[in-house]
C-alpha cells in the first residue's frame, strides 16, 4: 500500500489517498474474520505505517473468494463506481502458477499481466491500474521489497501460507541475526508487521487450533433476554448447552412459548402474538426447540458447532407464532409439504427487541420459501405499537412507507444460505400473499397445531406438555 502511494506521488499526484480494505493483506479474505482485519489495520495506522491524513480504512461488503478474472473485474469496477481512481493488482486475475514440470510453483504469467487483463476489460472507465509484484523480506534493511538478484541470500519469501504457519506457532520477534528458515526458528523478522498487529493475527490462528476463537458474528457481553426469560448460569450464551426458558407470572414455573402462549391476543384474527427468537442485528441462529421440555430457545448446532448467519445480520426481527404448526402431511405449492415447524415470522418495524420478547403484531403478508421440497412460510408482520403501524396495513403500504424493504426481504430469503456453500433458495412467488391470505394461512396452521396436540407426539419426538 505504501509503495502504491509512492508510485502515485512519483507520477505527479501531490497527495493521493489510499483506501485500506480490511479484507486485503497477506492472507485470503476468507481466512481471517473481518474484526481481526479491522483490529490489525488499526494497529498498523496507530504505529504510523499508514498515516491517517492520507489513508481511509473502508469495509467493502464483498470479500474476494478467488473465483478468477471475472471476479477481479467486478471488484475493480465496483470500486470505480464508488469513487476509486486507482486499483492495485497482482497476477491473480491473469492466471496461476505452474502445477508441474521444471517450473513448478513459478508464475505462468508476469505479475503485470493481471493489470493488462483489467486494462482491456470493458467498463473500467478512467480507473488506472498499478501493478503489484511479489515482494520479499530484505534482511539487510528490514523492509518488504522487490528482490535484488545480486544479493539473493538477503531476501526471504514470506508467503501467505508461511505467514499462517508462523501465526499458528505464535512466532516471536527474531534475534538480531535473522535466520532464513523462519518456520523452524518460530520467529518473525523486524519490519515485517507492526508487533501489535501481528499479535492480533497470531492470536486468531492459535485460537483456531484450540477451538475457542470468538467470531465477530458472536454477540459479546451477554445476550439481552426478555424479563420473563431465565437462562442457566452454567451454560451461558455462546455455549452449546445455552437455554433461555420462558417462565410464568410467578417468575419460576417454566412454560412453553409454543404451547402455553396464545396465538390470538383478542378477537381480531389479523393481530397475533409474535415470539422473537432472533432480534434484528443478531447473528446467532436461535430457535424454539420443539423436542426439549418446555420448548426453550437455544442456539442451533451443526456437527457440534454453534451456527451463525454468515450472510450478514438480519435487518428484521425474526421469530415464530405460538400454537401454529406447518403440518408435513398437508400439500402446498407444487405438492410441497409443510416444514414441520411453527410458522416463521419476519417483523419489519423499527422497535428494538430482546430474545424471547412476546409482542402483538399485525399480519401484512406472507412469502413462501421452498426448501428441499418443503414449504416454509415467512409471515411478514409489524408491531402494533410501532410508530409506523398506523400507516402500514398491507404489503402495498409497506412498500410506500419503507421503500426497498420487501425487495431486501426477498433477496435475503433467496441468498442467505449461499455463504454456507448452498444453492440460491427459491420462492413460490416474489409477490407476497396479501394480509387476508396470510391470515387464513395462520388460522390453518393454528388448527394443525391443535390437531397435533390432540393426537400426541407419536413418533415426532416433540415435547407437547
Amino acid at each position: 500500500m505504501i509503495d502504491s502511494r509512492r508510485k502515485l506521488m512519483d507520477r505527479g499526484y501531490k497527495n493521493p489517498v489510499l483506501w485500506l480494505s480490511p479484507l486485503g493483506g497477506w492472507t485470503k479474505a476468507s481466512d481471517v474474520p473481518l474484526d481481526v482485519r479491522v483490529k490489525q489495520h488499526h494497529e498498523v495506522m496507530a504505529a504510523g505505517e499508514l498515516h491517517p491524513d492520507w489513508t481511509v480504512m473502508a469495509i467493502w461488503p464483498s470479500p474476494m473468494i478467488y473465483a478468477g478474472p471475472t471476479e477481479v473485474q467486478f471488484h475493480a469496477k465496483s470500486r470505480r463506481v464508488a469513487g476509486a481512481s486507482f486499483f492495485t493488482v497482482g497476477r491473480d486475475p491473469a492466471g496461476m502458477p505452474y502445477s508441474s514440470g521444471p517450473n513448478e510453483g513459478d508464475d505462468i504469467y508476469h505479475p503485470d499481466h493481471g493489470r493488462y487483463v483489467l486494462m482491456s476489460s470493458p467498463g473500467v472507465g478512467e480507473m488506472e491500474f498499478l501493478g503489484f509484484e511479489k515482494v520479499y523480506y530484505d534482511k539487510k534493511d528490514h523492509t518488504m521489497r522487490t528482490r535484488d538478484d545480486s544479493r539473493k541470500d538477503d531476501f526471504i519469501s514470506i508467503s501467505g501460507s508461511k505467514m499462517r504457519k508462523l501465526a499458528a506457532l505464535g512466532a516471536k520477534p527474531c534475534p538480531s541475526v535473522i535466520p532464513s528458515d523462519l518456520i523452524s526458528s518460530k520467529c518473525i523478522p523486524p519490519g515485517f508487521m507492526v508487533q501489535k498487529g501481528w499479535e492480533i493475527v497470531s492470536d486468531y490462528y492459535i485460537r483456531q487450533k484450540t477451538g475457542d476463537w470468538v467470531p465477530y458474528s458472536k454477540q459479546l457481553g451477554g445476550l439481552p433476554l426478555a424479563p420473563h426469560m431465565r437462562s442457566s448460569a452454567e451454560q451461558l450464551f455462546g455455549k452449546t448447552g445455552f437455554t433461555a426458558t420462558f417462565v410464568g407470572q410467578d417468575g419460576t414455573t417454566p412454560i412453553s412459548p409454543w404451547h402455553d402462549l396464545p396465538l390470538y391476543p383478542g378477537s381480531d384474527k389479523n393481530i397475533v402474538n409474535f415470539v422473537c427468537e432472533i432480534p434484528r442485528g443478531s447473528y446467532a441462529k436461535l430457535e424454539v426447540q420443539k423436542k426439549v421440555p418446555h420448548n426453550p430457545i437455544m442456539q442451533d448446532t451443526k456437527k457440534g458447532q454453534l451456527r451463525y448467519y454468515t450472510y450478514g445480520s438480519p435487518f428484521f426481527n425474526y421469530g415464530m407464532l405460538p400454537q401454529t404448526w406447518e403440518d408435513p402431511s398437508r400439500k402446498g405449492f407444487n405438492n410441497t409439504i409443510g416444514d414441520n415447524d411453527p410458522l416463521d415470522v419476519m417483523e419489519v418495524g423499527t422497535l428494538e427487541y430482546k430474545v424471547g420478547d412476546v409482542r402483538k403484531v399485525k399480519i401484512l403478508g406472507d412469502l413462501e420459501l421452498i426448501d428441499q421440497g418443503e414449504l416454509d412460510h415467512k409471515v411478514i408482520v409489524i408491531d402494533i405499537e410501532d410508530p409506523l403501524a398506523a400507516r402500514i396495513n398491507s404489503i402495498g403500504e409497506l412498500n410506500a412507507e419503507k421503500p426497498g424493504m420487501l425487495e431486501d426481504l426477498i433477496e435475503w430469503l433467496k441468498m442467505y444460505k449461499t455463504t454456507d456453500g448452498k444453492a440460491v433458495n427459491t420462492l413460490s412467488s416474489d409477490i407476497p400473499k396479501s394480509s387476508a391470505e396470510a391470515t387464513v394461512i395462520v388460522e390453518e396452521c393454528h388448527k394443525s397445531w391443535a390437531g397435533l396436540v390432540a393426537a400426541g407426539p407419536g413418533s415426532t419426538g416433540f415435547w407437547l406438555k
